[in-house]
């Protein structure tokens, strides 16, 4: 039996299914082990996270006088707090359909990997940061996000473990904008809000690769180098011209948390700036659905879910909704069952509804067959999403399917 407990309640024995928040968290690199060493349970202590799900199948239990949150009842708050979403959402703004921005898109996700690795690598080597061209970038990234957020944003989850950092960087630019524009930011603020996308892991150039890529887990002198990223990083761009206080501001609070359990500063609450609790969200959402050299990346519609699990402690309430109505409940490369029984991955949200996305539909559960390939807004159709489904489980490679050139069908 699954039960999620407080950290301060854990005792040697136990078994660790989860531990609730994002692996950037703590030097944990084991989703699930067995409790049985003092300095493990001391980290687990003092590294900021609240809360753990043990399997009391597997170790012991909590007391019976403590409480204990039931994997029955997470899911219903979890599946509130969506609901809430859902409620209050609205219908978008007419865009073009993914596949009229795609070809766009690509040839600017690949001006702007090629130019944050060169920048990135240039601060490695000691060199002053050179802006001049990342603010046309930036531009080209937002009028993109404009036409079609699916089409960048799709693009930016193609990471692995090696271009991770680069990546990663390119992606939160592009949903901090598409973040903002759900907001109903300024249009001024859009610019800056994407450079400090691009610009907020400046500092984990100054973590060594070894610990930065290292496989397995950190040891506790090795996680306080990597919680120092931050600070590295705004000393970095604090030097440099032309950097926007903005971007400064992300660079060093993107890991802060509304509870103040968060670094490097232990801000909470109004004392983090809208611009940090932007970032913390864009920021963890892009890294717990990548690759990286010691962890397998959560699918899209589960990293939601985790999210919506941890917001509380983690995430201003405003932004996490408006985060979620950005990309939706089921993000574009989800892979769903419907209640046809056929699979179909998720390509775009529609003008309609959180719930009933583009999805390009391509196998029969019924009969275990692959199907022609078929595009159906589900916002015009008698079919609709059932649950989400783990591509693992059925051996599918959502990256091929996510190419889309079939006319959409009702």
């Amino acid at each position: 039996m699954l039960k999620k407990v407080n950290v301060h309640d854990l005792k040697l024995g136990m078994y660790l299914q989860e531990i609730c928040g994002s692996w950037m968290e703590h030097p944990f690199w084991k989703k699930s082990f067995k409790l049985t060493d003092p300095k493990d349970l001391k980290t687990l202590n003092e590294c900021g996270i609240q809360e753990v799900w043990i399997d009391t199948k597997k170790g012991l239990d909590i007391e019976s006088s403590t409480d204990g949150l039931s994997e029955d009842e997470a899911k219903q708050n979890v599946e509130a707090t969506l609901q809430a979403v859902i409620q209050s959402a609205e219908n978008s703004s007419p865009r073009v359909y993914v596949q009229e921005e795609i070809e766009r898109a690509r040839e600017i996700h690949g001006k702007a990997k090629e130019a944050v690795t060169l920048m990135f690598q240039e601060v490695r080597m000691g060199k002053a940061l050179q802006l001049d061209e990342i603010g046309t970038l930036v531009d080209d990234i937002n009028q993109s996000i404009t036409r079609n957020p699916e089409a960048f944003l799709s693009l930016s989850r193609l990471k692995n473990k090696d271009n991770y950092t680069y990546l990663h960087s390119v992606a939160v630019c592009g949903l901090m904008i598409a973040l903002g524009k759900q907001m109903r930011l300024e249009p001024s603020l859009l610019k800056d809000l994407g450079m400090a996308g691009l610009l907020h892991d400046v500092g984990k150039m100054m973590i060594p690769d070894e610990v930065l890529n290292k496989p397995g887990r950190l040891t506790d002198g090795e996680f306080d180098v990597v919680k120092n990223h931050p600070q590295r990083g705004w000393e970095i761009l604090k030097g440099s011209e032309g950097v926007c206080d903005i971007a400064l501001d992300v660079c060093l609070h993107h890991h802060e948390r509304v509870d103040g359990k968060g670094y490097p500063d232990k801000l909470s609450g109004e004392a983090l700036s809208l611009f940090a609790r932007m970032g913390a969200v864009c920021d963890v959402y892009d890294a717990i659905t990548s690759v990286r050299c010691y962890k397998t990346g959560w699918e899209p519609a589960e990293a939601i879910r985790k999210m919506a699990e941890w917001q509380e402690r983690h995430f201003d309430n405003t932004v996490f909704h408006a985060f979620v109505k950005t990309i939706g409940i089921y993000p574009a490369g989800t892979l769903v069952k419907l209640k046809s029984t056929r699979l179909a991955v998720v390509i775009e949200q529609s003008d309609k509804s959180l719930l009933t996305p583009i999805v390009k539909v391509f196998f029969s559960t019924e009969y275990n067959a692959h199907l022609q390939p078929e595009i159906i807004n589900l916002s015009l159709s008698t079919d609709s999403v059932l649950n989400a489904e783990d591509p693992q489980k059925w051996g599918f490679d959502l990256e091929s399917l996510t190419e889309t050139k079939s006319a959409i069908t009702n």
